[in-house]
């Protein structure tokens, strides 16, 4: 593959924005601490004044995937992505108050529903959001929670894990095929969200 092919892919799927005041950290419900770390940090440095971490469990499983936990600080018998991600975020200086609940979805299109359902029962009006997640999945990550918040602001903060880095994804088997499957899955994901994707963010 030539170098501006993987130039091109690498600016699609890494995708990164510096933070500015938003209204709420949203957390794709994810089983890496740095990325729910991250949001900590962004909220401990008065970036938003709630954290939104999403997530049951993954919808391949039948239970919480605590063999993926990544950091023995973080173990613990969880119920839920969002338990996993609330204990965190409690252990690194997020007020219990700040922690919105959102812990039926299973997938990546479910966390941005039932949290923009959450925030709207909440009464919480959102203009500009931060999503905390994985950096490998922060182009598919902005399109699905685009789909389920138009009209706002949505910024990345994503985090590099499982050793998955901008700089170097193509030089590794196992990096290579997950990003190339989030390139594909960009594809095949949003198939039938043309008309959300296009009228609703004044495209």
């Amino acid at each position: 593959m030539t170098t501006r092919a993987i130039r091109d892919i690498t600016d699609f799927i890494f995708i990164s924005d510096e933070p500015r005041r938003a209204d709420v950290i949203l957390i794709p419900g994810t089983s890496q601490s740095g990325v729910t770390v991250r949001a900590a940090e962004l909220y401990r440095q008065g970036f938003a004044p709630y954290v939104l971490p999403a997530g049951r469990w993954s919808a391949s499983r039948d239970a919480f995937a605590r063999d993926k936990i990544d950091d023995p600080r973080y173990d613990g018998d969880f119920e839920t992505d969002f338990d996993y991600c609330a204990n965190i975020l409690r252990l690194n200086g997020v007020q219990e108050s700040a922690i919105l609940r959102e812990d039926r979805s299973a997938h990546t299109m479910e966390n941005a529903a039932f949290s923009a359902a959450v925030l709207k029962e909440a009464g919480i009006k959102v203009r500009r959001a931060i999503i905390c997640c994985q950096a490998f999945h922060a182009r598919r990550a902005l399109l699905t929670y685009a789909c389920h918040f138009p009209g706002v602001e949505l910024l990345m903060a994503p985090v590099e894990t499982q050793g998955i880095r901008r700089e170097d994804w193509y030089r590794n088997d196992a990096s290579w095929q997950r990003v190339m499957s989030e390139v594909s899955k960009c594809g095949k994901y949003f198939t039938d969200y043309r008309e959300i994707l296009t009228e609703t963010n004044g495209v």
